[in-house]
């Protein structure tokens, strides 16, 4: 549970300094919760490999959330489009979180529980 807590710590942050480059366009002051996002962000995930997450695991989760969250929270915040193929997108990429993961449990299984 606790990686899960990290990992979520870890996306909200990147969003948030994504979103803030974004918003830095019109007010500069922005930059600075951005810096300090991504900063956080690499810290989490950091933490996350000391714990022995697999970096493809972690990366792969971390990335797609951020993708997926940045797009529907750009159309929102920022009037962005969304279309259908920018969803169709989203789809790919978290399908292939999901196939990473997957395949990375199949393996820790046949190599007896080693990772």
């Amino acid at each position: 549970m606790r990686r899960w807590l990290i990992l979520a710590g870890a996306i909200v942050l990147e969003v948030t300094a994504t979103l803030s480059l974004r918003a830095a366009i019109d007010a500069p002051w922005w930059a600075l919760l951005a810096v300090v996002g991504y900063g956080g962000a690499f810290v989490a995930l950091s933490m996350l490999l000391r714990l022995g997450t697999p970096i493809g695991v972690v990366y792969g989760i971390w990335a797609a959330a951020g993708v997926a969250l940045t797009a529907v929270l750009g159309s929102i915040v920022f009037g962005e489009p969304f279309t259908f193929l920018i969803g169709l997108g989203i789809a790919v990429v978290i399908a292939g979180v999901v196939l990473v993961e997957t395949g990375h449990g199949a393996a820790v299984e046949s190599a007896g529980g080693r990772s």
